[in-house]
């Protein structure tokens, strides 16, 4: 099944569903859809920079590596031939 296809058919399930709405409630569904549709582009500028920054430590860069190497398990067993 094409992508297309796919698309049409998940709208056409989805038309069935609210089909038996009242007016006001398919106008209240069109209002948000619209509304989700504006601040979608935002948000995903907006995401991306909310993650900068966001690990905060009072180590340096050198410690926290040193820190990491330490905490370094090797627990594989090789069997002798």
């Amino acid at each position: 099944m094409k992508t297309e296809d796919l698309s049409i058919t998940l709208i056409d399930g989805y038309l069935g569903l609210l089909k038996n709405l009242s007016p006001d409630n398919k106008l209240e569904l069109i209002a948000r859809l619209s509304k989700s549709m504006k601040s979608t582009k935002k948000a995903k500028a907006d995401s991306l920079k909310s993650l900068y920054g966001a690990f905060i430590s009072e180590q340096s860069a050198d410690d926290l590596i040193e820190d990491i190497k330490k905490a370094r398990t090797f627990n594989r067993k090789r069997a002798e031939l």
